[in-house]
């Protein structure tokens, strides 16, 4: 399976990039990023739905469309993964995640989207999203190889 993460912005050499490339490195699965930006000044409606255009132009056709929203579902790391060994084991051959820009995702993107996934209540940087995507994905791939990467959570230690 082979995954693909379009994301507004371009990403400058920094943390935020060290751990994307960590995690991404890690990952068994194909990652690509494709990198989109609109420089042309637009107000906030025609910057959301170009920068929709621009990200759904990066997505292959019958892609699995994930894309990140704070409106969208939150899932844990094991019904992450499970959604992840559905699109593998159904035959997927490329599962397409979507970071919009500061304005979020327009209509257009969210009407596509196989799962609109929230990575909780907070609001987190752009450029941080890719690196905690990347490392769930990771995590996702360690869970369903029963690699002991994933040895229970967080959570546990502060119930």
């Amino acid at each position: 399976m082979r995954l693909l993460l379009g994301a507004v912005g371009r990403a400058k050499p920094g943390p935020e990039r060290t751990l994307y490339d960590h995690y991404s490195g890690r990952l068994g699965w194909s990652l690509t990023l494709k990198e989109v930006e609109e420089k042309r000044p637009l107000t906030g409606a025609e910057r959301m739905a170009r920068e929709g255009a621009l990200l759904l132009a990066q997505v292959p056709p019958g892609a699995a469309l994930v894309v990140l929203d704070e409106r969208g579902k939150t899932l844990d790391s094991e019904a992450f993964a499970g959604r992840m060994a559905g699109w593998r084991d159904g035959g997927q051959a490329t599962v397409a995640f979507l970071i919009g820009g500061a304005d979020g995702h327009g209509e257009a993107v969210v009407g596509k989207a196989d799962l609109l996934l929230s990575l909780g209540a907070m609001t987190w940087p752009h450029m941080l999203v890719r690196g905690m995507l990347a490392e769930q994905l990771y995590r996702a791939e360690c869970i369903l190889a029963n690699h002991p990467y994933h040895r229970g959570r967080a959570r546990d230690a502060i119930d």
